[in-house]
């Protein structure tokens, strides 16, 4: 099992974290542009583990080299399933530089943009917090 499968899985958000790249862009699948940074996306993910319920990957894919996973989810957005897929790539120090996110159905992933909508005041707090914190050398 991947470490960060596992880290989501018990929902270790250090370990998470520990493996984000500080140049990390997350793609979500519900946003136009990228979210560049350790911060943000830290606190995306905080964010989205506070909406989904049911949470579990099914499937896990890795690239011939290592550096490309792809982990297939399934989970629940109030009462409504979704399915998903997070594509990882890792940097040559083994930290994952890029976070694409896909999901499916349609409605569903209306239902995960306005979860996560009413978390975005949150979200933005909490990485600003931690941009803070890292720029202070803790």
């Amino acid at each position: 099992m991947h470490p960060f499968r596992a880290a989501v899985e018990n929902r270790d958000h250090a370990a998470i974290e520990a493996l984000l790249a500080e140049d990390v862009v997350f793609t979500s699948p519900v946003a136009f542009r990228p979210y560049p940074g350790k911060a943000i996306t830290a606190a995306i993910l905080r964010g989205v583990m506070r909406v989904f319920t049911d949470f579990a990957y099914v499937r896990e894919i890795a690239g011939e080299d290592g550096r490309d996973h792809a982990l297939v989810f399934t989970a629940k957005v109030g009462d409504m399933e979704i399915n998903g897929c997070d594509f990882l790539h890792f940097d040559e120090g083994g930290r994952i530089d890029d976070f694409t996110v896909m999901v499916r159905p349609l409605s569903a992933a209306q239902a995960l943009s306005a979860a996560m909508g009413a978390q975005f005041d949150r979200i933005k707090e909490e990485a600003l917090a931690e941009a803070g914190a890292a720029e202070g050398g803790h």
